[in-house]
């Protein structure tokens, strides 16, 4: 693991922001790991793409009446410092991602936080460590993709200024808040180019609040002004995004990310059949 501060975030705060608003919005941050290639001696923590290895007795996931799902990543949670997080992770094991990306129907069918019927086009397994697992191949038709390993590196994370999180800090916010200032918003750009690929702390959303998304589809996606919504955002956390990686040969959408996320009960609780996805495109 190569380390990281949150110095940057907090700099970056201190310098755009009056004193007293970067103080607050600094207890907004949130523990993240990233994860990135690894490259030279860096300890790899898990792998973008390749085969997955999987137990004799866990079948392929597949979107029944639509085919099997492609394998986009495993984690190795022994690897990954997750004391320090703020969400709980199995401290051994795997996690395996699965999505249904478009490869056996050129993109007709589509997974939707929305839409029940599509939940099963994306899946995340746990393999508890000690379990005998072989490389499966991919099904037929399926393109495994470029394998990339990763190493991982902890950080803060900072909600997205639209964020309910924020609002419900600094809120009501005048169109000329502090917060908005271009060369804040400019700043906090700079400081998150690059693939994301993330373990925990805040999403990084391309459009809007992910946790909405998710909580929309938990509650039989009622209107969007449905103040249920809000508060079931709220029980739920990122566990894993995976953005669009040139390595990786990963393009999701237009420049999008995938995202998968979780109640903190059910977490705790090892239940990532209870997981839900959604994902974003610019």
């Amino acid at each position: 693991m190569t380390h990281s501060t949150d110095d940057a975030l907090h700099t970056l705060a201190r310098e755009h922001l009056p004193d007293e608003i970067a103080e607050r919005w600094i207890g907004l941050l949130r523990p993240g790991l990233r994860l990135e290639k690894a490259t030279g001696a860096a300890p790899v923590a898990g792998r973008l793409g390749g085969l997955p290895e999987l137990p004799e007795s866990e079948e392929w996931p597949v979107w029944q009446g639509h085919g099997p799902l492609s394998f986009v990543a495993s984690l190795d949670c022994a690897a990954l410092p997750s004391a320090e997080l703020d969400i709980t992770l199995p401290t051994d094991g795997t996690l395996a991602f699965f999505y249904f990306d478009g490869q056996l129907d050129d993109g007709w069918a589509v997974v939707d936080a929305g839409d029940p019927d599509s939940w099963a086009g994306a899946r995340v397994l746990y393999i508890p460590a000690g379990a005998p697992v072989a490389e499966r191949a991919a099904p037929e038709g399926v393109r495994p993709y470029p394998e990339v390993p990763l190493t991982v590196r902890r950080e803060a994370t900072a909600p997205d200024l639209w964020h309910s999180v924020v609002h419900r800090e600094f809120g009501p916010m005048p169109d000329d808040h502090p917060v908005w200032g271009e060369d804040f918003r400019e700043a906090l750009w700079k400081h998150s180019e690059g693939a994301e690929h993330r373990i925990g702390g805040h999403a990084r959303p391309v459009q809007d609040e992910v946790e909405c998304e998710v909580a929309r589809g938990a509650l039989g996606s009622p209107p969007w002004d449905d103040p249920r919504i809000k508060e079931e955002a709220s029980r739920w956390v990122l566990l894993a995004q995976f953005d669009t990686d040139d390595d990786a040969d990963m393009m999701w959408g237009d420049c999008g990310a995938l995202y998968w996320l979780i109640r903190p009960e059910d977490l705790a609780e090892r239940r990532f059949d209870r997981a839900m996805f959604t994902w974003q495109c610019g």
